[in-house]
């Protein structure tokens, strides 16, 4: 392995997206990131479109740089197995609830008493201190408490709506890598492990309050929370008389030549909604609006060589077939095609950091279902007898 945490052992007991969006990260970035699962497997394996039992696309686009081993954890023998491999481990990552980590024997106390200088990263629901400790988590119902339908329907949606992605899974996903990363370089300064807690709700809320809570902020409020702007009902794509554009007028020497190229040059200075950045803050839904009716009077290729003339930030508004048709990333190879052992060929996107050193790479595809077990048993020390005995009582399962 090369990259930035080259060197680095990580288990990871992740499943869904959140856990192992946040491993595969690592594992680009070098980590020797070692996928426990269950007899039946990561649930989303069984996520079609698939070309395989087992090998659905999302979790193929969540699990490349892993090995797989698979491991009953409700046998005695199965939690042994694993604190022997946490002993060689730099971190441990989970993304079920601590009181089902605890239940498997393998709480922090319990794993950084065979390996003290862990780090133990584990993502779910809340913060272990609150009245929701102990509750189920999933993507939709983090997005509802957070806001983030009731901001789609705010902002002019007639009913409320989630993201069409898993917005909260990916956004914590990001933060517990950075969580991860983090608690690797303090124990590079102190030599010390420790557990580190990423809760979905509190890390989406600061995601969402960030740009929200608005005024208030303040206290006393100096007005209510939403941030105008984002809310205004026509902060969207425009429609063109051909298509849609995506465009931002937002300084402005860009709205002065704006009004001049469509023929209005004295509007900047007469119409205070438009006069400073503050009052098109102020007047987002006003200023939206406008640029609503105005594009909708010319094609979108005429709106496109205008705003590049003008220097004002415009583009196409992309399906997901112009991304993979897209020139630039065509150009920078970011769509490659790629030969899996059992799916065959498989498109594959690049990993989107450059580095100048120590370059993140991908190394291995999405794993079957305990494709790795011996393999990791025998440099655990196993022998081949005892793992063929592991497998005949049912602890581990090989590919």
């Amino acid at each position: 392995m090369s990259g930035p945490l080259a060197g680095v052992r990580i288990l990871d007991f992740t499943t869904v997206v959140m856990g192992p969006y946040a491993t595969q990260i690592l594992g680009e970035y070098g980590a020797d990131v070692i996928k426990v699962e269950a007899p039946e497997g990561d649930i989303m394996r069984f996520a079609g479109p698939m070309r395989n039992p087992r090998m659905g696309h999302m979790y193929l686009n969540a699990n490349r740089n892993k090995r797989s081993i698979s491991v009953d954890l409700k046998k005695s023998a199965g939690r042994e197995l694993l604190l022997r491999l946490a002993a060689h481990a730099d971190v441990l990552v989970y993304n079920i609830r601590p009181q089902a980590m605890k239940r498997l024997g393998l709480s922090y106390e319990e794993v950084s008493a065979a390996s003290p200088r862990i780090i133990y990263a584990g993502a779910f629901g809340f913060s272990q201190r609150g009245p929701y400790a102990a509750r189920p988590a999933y993507d939709d119902l983090i997005q509802g408490m957070a806001g983030v339908p009731w901001l789609a329907q705010a902002a002019g949606d007639n009913i409320p709506r989630y993201a069409p992605i898993t917005f909260a899974d990916r956004t914590i996903g990001l933060q517990l890598a950075s969580a991860v990363l983090g608690a690797l370089f303090h124990r590079e300064r102190t030599g010390r492990g420790q557990r580190v807690d990423v809760p979905m709700y509190e890390g989406l809320v600061t995601v969402v309050l960030g740009e929200h809570l608005a005024g208030k902020t303040f206290n006393p409020a100096l007005g209510p929370a939403g941030h105008a702007r984002s809310l205004a009902p026509d902060r969207r794509p425009f429609r063109t008389r051909d298509g849609f554009i995506c465009v931002l007028v937002y300084t402005d020497k860009q709205w002065r030549k704006f009004f001049e190229a469509i023929g209005e040059p004295d509007a900047f200075e007469c119409d205070t909604h438009f006069a400073s950045a503050g009052a098109r803050s102020e007047h987002a839904n006003e200023v939206y609006g406008f640029l609503s009716r105005v594009l909708e009077m010319r094609g979108t290729e005429e709106w496109l060589a205008l705003f590049e003339r003008l220097d004002i930030p415009a583009e196409r508004m992309q399906s997901i077939d112009d991304i993979l048709a897209d020139e630039h990333l065509e150009a920078i190879g970011f769509f490659r095609k790629r030969v899996h052992p059992s799916e065959g060929v498989l498109t594959e996107m690049a990993i989107p950091t450059e580095w100048s050193d120590s370059q993140p790479e991908v190394s291995r595809q999405a794993p079957r279902l305990g494709e790795h077990t011996e393999e990791v048993l025998r440099e655990a020390g196993y022998t081949v007898e005892q793992i063929a005995c592991l497998v005949t009582q049912g602890v581990v399962l090989t590919a």
